[in-house]
């Protein structure tokens, strides 16, 4: 696994004898790190429209909607015939973020959803793979007979995005298909709002088997909104479920105010740390906020200007890695935030994917601390329990330069060889 950032050659080879890296050891033969994610596996189809045509559809405009199979057919050769469609790529939120986090780490995840039983060349399910990362493993796919689903990416000129998705086989997976082994040696879990719309689906239950798993194992689970429609109706559900399972919770400002009623980003990350441990959330053109719990003794001070917003000083301890609540003697909440790289591309084509590059990017950290706690667990970063290998403030940047790589292109994943995140004064805190 790569790490997140490049290092000194002194966080590597520290002097001291504790936490040295001793030479027998064979980085070849390391415990396999990996992340498990549940997926309704999507191909993405963009397509330019105009509000008319979202209005004939009854599709609200800037969200995610189910619609009938038949309905997903017709506009799709209807857009096709009128030469609409700018791209068909293999999607999925999960999906986007597993591929990734594959080209950021150089090291495996597992995919688990379903699958068409018989894959033939140039069809969907064949273009799906085909635009993956190898380093994506999908042995653990159920097969069923069927269409993949298929998420209609409607761009009006104002450059919003909508969504209208033919299931096909994508709520399908039965929870015999969950390797409780695969997922109980993972470094994280990702599930998103998605695969629990639709409670009579075996998707429901298959997520929630797997999260149980995850608890029982003690992995993080991380859990993305997905869209504000549909937090919206059942925001006291996600609440709890959140509260029950989730570690990681991965969400827009959209999103956010559905689940808080909270319209201020830091306000409502103070909200939901109330029921969970960490928090990504993206906020556009403003950037990207993260939000954690460290405990008190661990705490350490930004040497950047500190600011205040509706939480005064709220960046002060965004040296600190982030730690689960419950890890922590006297957890105290710590916050930070960046603004868009470079101030964001010059010319945006798509904002699709860019969340979940930026989540990419945490997990890529997670797995990381993972990684190095089995390499060197007698080293001092490994004192206390951390969630994350990195401060909140060096992710935030890792983030940012995630999203940024996928918002100047058109396309809603990574492409290889990304630069790695920027060395910061913080980094001299922690010997590996």
């Amino acid at each position: 696994m790569k790490f997140p950032g490049k290092r000194k050659t002194k966080h590597y080879f520290p002097v001291e004898t504790e936490g040295r890296m001793p030479f027998e050891v064979d980085f070849s033969k390391k415990e396999n790190v990996y992340i498990v994610g549940i997926d309704q596996l999507l191909v993405d189809i963009e397509v330019e429209v105009d509000d008319e045509f979202l209005e004939k559809y009854s599709i609200p405009k800037g969200e995610s909607v189910v619609l009938d199979s038949d309905i997903v057919e017709e506009i799709y050769w209807k857009m096709k015939k009128e030469d609409r469609i700018i791209g068909e790529y293999a999607g999925g939120a999960v999906g986007n973020t597993l591929h990734n986090y594959c080209v950021l780490t150089d090291d495996r995840s597992v995919a688990l959803g379903t699958i068409c039983e018989n894959i033939r060349v140039g069809d969907y399910a064949f273009k799906y793979i085909c635009s993956t990362s190898s380093k994506v493993d999908f042995n653990y796919l159920q097969p069923c007979q069927g269409h993949m689903g298929r998420a209609m990416c409607f761009l009006t000129p104002d450059k919003e995005r909508t969504f209208a998705i033919g299931k096909g086989i994508m709520n399908e997976l039965k929870e015999e298909f969950i390797p409780e082994e695969v997922v109980a040696r993972s470094s994280a879990l990702l599930v998103t709002a998605f695969l629990l719309r639709d409670k009579e689906s075996p998707m429901y239950q298959s997520t929630l088997k797997a999260c149980k798993i995850a608890k029982e194992n003690n992995v993080p689970v991380v859990f993305a909104l997905g869209t504000s429609f549909l937090i919206e109706g059942r925001k006291e559900e996600f609440l709890d479920f959140i509260n029950e399972y989730a570690t990681i919770v991965a969400m827009n400002e959209q999103e956010a105010h559905a689940l808080t009623g909270i319209d201020d980003p830091l306000l409502s990350c103070e909200k939901v740390l109330e029921y969970t441990d960490m928090i990504l959330l993206t906020v556009g053109k403003r950037g990207l906020y993260i939000a954690s719990y460290v405990d008190e003794k661990n705490a350490r001070e930004t040497k950047d200007m500190i600011h205040t917003k509706s939480i005064a000083e709220y960046n002060l301890h965004e040296y600190s890695r982030a730690q689960k609540k419950s890890d922590c003697e006297k957890p105290i909440k710590i916050y930070t935030h960046i603004n868009p790289y470079m101030g964001g591309p010059g010319e945006i084509l798509n904002t699709n994917g860019a969340g979940d590059a930026a989540l990419s990017a945490l997990l890529h950290d997670v797995a990381a601390n993972v990684y190095h706690q089995m390499v060197l667990p007698n080293s001092p970063k490994h004192k206390s329990n951390y969630l994350t290998y990195s401060s909140i403030h060096q992710i935030c940047k890792y983030a940012n330069r995630a999203s940024y790589e996928v918002l100047k292109q058109n396309s809603p994943r990574l492409s290889q060889g990304l630069p790695q995140k920027e060395e910061s004064l913080e980094e001299s805190y922690w010997e590996l």
